[in-house]
């Protein structure tokens, strides 16, 4: 549900560095966020990033994860 409804591309910080969430996807049981800074990639939890002030359409979806995951 969440890589149907999850608007992206958005901008958010990881570690500090603003970074862009280009997708999401299911890796080995967990989604998780493809996060891009200019030629660089990283895989992280969808949870791990803190969702922009305005959140972005569908990030409800990121919520209800993180209440099923029981986080």
């Amino acid at each position: 549900m969440i890589e149907g409804n999850l608007a992206v591309p958005f901008t958010t910080q990881v570690l500090g560095v603003e970074v862009t969430v280009r997708r999401v996807d299911l890796r080995h049981g967990a989604v998780v966020a493809i996060c891009h800074r200019g030629r660089f990639r990283q895989v992280i939890g969808i949870l791990d990033p803190p969702l922009p002030e305005p959140s972005p359409p569908g990030a409800e979806w990121i919520e209800a994860y993180r209440h099923w995951a029981g986080g």
